[in-house]
């Protein structure tokens, strides 16, 4: 029995920007959520074609439309959420989406966005959704300080495995990998439970979340333990598995030291893009090797890293295994490509730690 949404259905706005690094969220919602049912994904350049099909090669049913009106006359259920799914630099709005965003207002449907550029600070889009009856959630806004956390050490009566899905860059799919390894573990009787530390994950109904480019500084390091505190205590999994956030040198998005420093994991599994030469975003900036993150990854927490988990961007279909043989060459792990082949062979990696972990509690 397919389960209820959290907070109803949705058309996704990605125009211009599906299929590419600046749709990363919308590629998340079209892969997975709890939160929406995900009717339809506007994007022109793909319009008639499935959502899936495009992004995987896979057909998921979810069908890609050119307008907000064509998705709102053929959709087959009524829809109640517009959901930015637009992921460009610096989070800003284009002119474009600010006037798709009115168009959905006068639609009467609700607003979730991600980005930097807060709706609600629009006054004429909050009066259009005041007049309307809508909400406009942005999912970024930093929250009250008085419900944020500060750092404890609570984090050390955290007994399951905890496992950290880091990147050698930023938008790099450590989110999927991350969903993906939860449900694999989920799918093989163990309990899991998935840490979001960004909007997409939030989107896409991670129970136990922080969104880490919302949040002040100060409180970064306790909303993360935080996060896993609480999964922990309220129920009991085996494994936790932290998304990870940009990078460890990516330099715009260091995340990756604060997921280190106050999730304190006990094994990383580090996302790569064997084609990539520089980090996104930075041409001129070189993207540091394998062997040069690992070792960083271990000077700063003392963890090793468990498994390479491969991007196949760049890379054709029969080019994958060859790719993850390199990988393993070079650093002596291996390489795994979940989101190509699936997360079998990786969960029955980590299920020998968890195993080992049952055995050995703190």
């Amino acid at each position: 029995m397919q389960q209820a949404p959290l907070d109803g259905t949705a058309i996704v706005y990605a125009d211009g920007a599906f299929n590419t690094p600046n749709g990363k969220t919308a590629h998340g919602l079209v892969r997975f959520t709890k939160r929406y049912r995900v009717l339809g994904v506007i994007d022109r350049p793909y319009a008639g074609r499935d959502s899936g099909e495009v992004l995987d090669g896979k057909p998921n049913g979810i069908p890609i439309f050119s307008s907000l009106q064509d998705a709102l006359s053929e959709s087959r259920e009524r829809v109640t959420h517009f959901v930015v799914g637009l992921a460009p630099d610096g989070g800003r709005l284009p002119a474009a989406g600010r006037t798709a965003v009115r168009e959905a207002i006068e639609a009467g449907l609700h607003i979730d966005s991600g980005l930097h550029d807060f709706i609600s600070n629009d006054d004429a889009l909050r009066r259009a959704a005041a007049d309307h009856g809508v909400r406009i959630r942005d999912v970024r806004k930093t929250p009250d300080r008085d419900t944020l956390h500060f750092f404890t050490g609570d984090i050390e009566s955290v007994d399951c495995l905890k496992l950290a899905v880091l990147g050698t860059d930023s938008a790099i799919g450590k989110r999927t990998t991350a969903w993906l390894i939860v449900h694999g573990l989920q799918n093989a009787g163990y309990r899991a439970e998935m840490i979001g530390t960004g909007q997409t994950g939030w989107m896409q109904g991670a129970k136990y979340s922080m969104i880490m480019d919302s949040c002040i500084n100060d409180f970064v390091s306790g909303e993360i333990e935080h996060a896993v505190v609480s999964a922990y205590r309220n129920e009991k999994p085996d494994a936790i598995v932290i998304e990870g956030q940009g990078s460890l040198m990516n330099p715009a998005y260091p995340g990756g030291f604060e997921i280190l420093a106050a999730g304190r994991p006990d094994h990383v599994i580090l996302q790569h893009a064997p084609t990539r030469k520089e980090y996104d975003g930075f041409p001129g900036y070189r993207l540091h090797s394998l062997a040069e993150q690992i070792n960083a990854i271990k000077v700063v927490s003392g963890r090793e890293v468990l498994a390479i988990t491969l991007n196949h961007e760049g890379l054709e279909p029969g080019e994958i295994k060859d790719a993850c043989r390199r990988v393993t060459e070079e650093t002596g792990l291996p390489c795994y490509d979940v989101l190509a082949h699936g997360s079998d062979e990786l969960v029955e990696l980590i299920s020998r730690y968890l195993r080992g972990h049952a055995d050995n509690p703190r």
